[in-house]
């Protein structure tokens, strides 16, 4: 039985590795921003200044490009630094057989495009401060440790310049090796964090104006799905309740009414076929109940909000024509309503495909809750091929958990096993 445990976070580098790369990034970054700073500036003022003529626009909107190219530039950088992902938010573009016009203004009339530029002004202070941070740790570290190896090629006059006298110590070659190498000892006992510092300064000014909008944007397109999967979810949902309600106690009610007619027609010719006529229909009438309960549970199971997602799991296993074995996390208290139903929608709809379609004769039901996810697991030994495509029974159930803002995967070679994991955010 697979076990579930907690998605692993980006790992950092080794400490050296990432004093390196936070060290070339910083170095690096500033001839950068002055090259972008310098022509961003130039172009998109000029163009700026030139508005009012016909020129004026295709040049600012160049230099909105340049200050693009150079954004570009500085994202692929940002993911060794930040140990993130690469993000590109999408630009304006122009309309198809829009004309050059409509290309023209596509980058004057977007957003992320004055953001780049933006980034393009703040980055130069910001890149050289950091810059000066990084060359003197780096020039402080590596002059003060290696100060006693050329310590005896500076004159050896007394000079009321020196570190020692400032610091009311005799001014002698062995006292002054001894203050630059504590001095080169902190340089680099600080290094990398300090550097660290100065990268993050840099890289966060980046984030926050050149992936801001990207984070944003892809918020609202999760959002929107998100949306879009809850109305398929609650569409698929009463199609799926309407159908079971016309196969089922729809059937059995026409039956019933058929049943209670022909009984009121034998009455007064064979009263004993109206008895037993009268008892096939409370027959079927206990049936309708018992079916009717059954749908009212995958609705609103009344264990499910009087005792917690436990006890209705342990109720559908019990359930379950398939042994289940079931393992739920003792310090599984009680959950958003909304999470508690996406889960048992989940299990019950899982179980209701093993014990319809799976050939199985035995499933393992895995219920775990870690940093702030609640992962389930669904494993069964029966013959496999299961999928979420359209006319199965699993159908709906990716919406259902896409509309709570969790996952979901199916492994289900032919033959099996077959193994649903689905996680949801607490």
């Amino acid at each position: 039985m697979t076990t579930l445990t907690a998605e692993s976070e980006t790992r950092a580098p080794a400490p050296m590795r990432q004093l390196l790369i936070d060290s070339g990034y910083v170095l690096i970054g500033l001839p950068l921003a002055l090259i972008g700073f310098i022509l961003t500036i130039v172009i998109v003022t000029l163009g700026a200044g030139m508005a009012v003529t016909v020129i004026g626009l295709p040049i600012m909107a160049g230099g909105l490009l340049v200050a693009r190219g150079f954004a570009d530039l500085e994202r692929l950088r940002l993911p060794a630094v930040l140990r993130t992902s690469y993000i590109r938010p999408a630009y304006r573009k122009g309309r198809e057989n829009g004309g050059l016009w409509s290309r023209v203004f596509a980058p004057i009339l977007d957003v992320q495009s004055w953001l780049d530029f933006a980034h393009a002004l703040l980055r130069l202070p910001i890149s050289a401060v950091s810059f000066l941070i990084t060359v003197v740790w780096w020039a402080g570290a590596a002059a003060g440790v290696t100060y006693w190896m050329w310590d005896w090629a500076l004159p050896s006059e007394p000079d009321n310049t020196d570190l020692p006298e400032l610091l009311g110590l005799p001014d002698t070659s062995g006292s002054r090796i001894a203050t630059y190498t504590v001095l080169g000892l902190f340089f680099a006992a600080t290094l990398p964090l300090v550097v660290r510092g100065a990268a993050l300064l840099s890289a966060g000014t980046g984030r926050a104006l050149l992936t801001g909008m990207a984070q944003f944007q892809t918020r609202i397109s999760t959002l929107e799905g998100q949306r879009r999967a809850a109305v398929s979810a609650e569409a698929h949902a009463l199609r799926r309740l309407e159908r079971d309600i016309h196969d089922g106690p729809q059937q059995r009610l026409v039956r019933l009414a058929m049943d209670l007619g022909r009984a009121q027609q034998q009455l007064e010719t064979d009263p004993d076929a109206a008895r037993a006529t009268l008892g096939e229909a409370l027959e079927h009438t206990v049936d309708t109940l018992n079916e009717l309960r059954a749908l009212s549970r995958g609705i609103a199971p009344p264990v499910l909000a009087d005792r917690g997602l436990p006890s209705a799991l342990a109720a559908l296993a019990g359930r379950s024509t398939v042994p289940v074995e079931l393992a739920v996390d003792r310090d599984l208290g009680r959950l958003d309503p909304a999470v508690e139903n996406a889960a048992y929608f989940v299990v019950a709809e899982a179980l209701a495909n093993v014990n319809k379609h799976s050939n199985a004769s035995e499933a393992w039901l895995t219920v775990a809750h870690v940093a702030g996810r609640l992962g389930i697991s669904v494993l069964d030994n029966g013959a496999g091929g299961a999928h979420v495509a359209k006319g199965h029974g699993l159908a709906g159930l990716a919406d259902r958990v896409q509309a709570a803002g969790g996952t979901l995967r199916i492994d289900s070679p032919m033959g099996g096993p077959t193994e649903l994991r689905v996680d949801l955010p607490c």
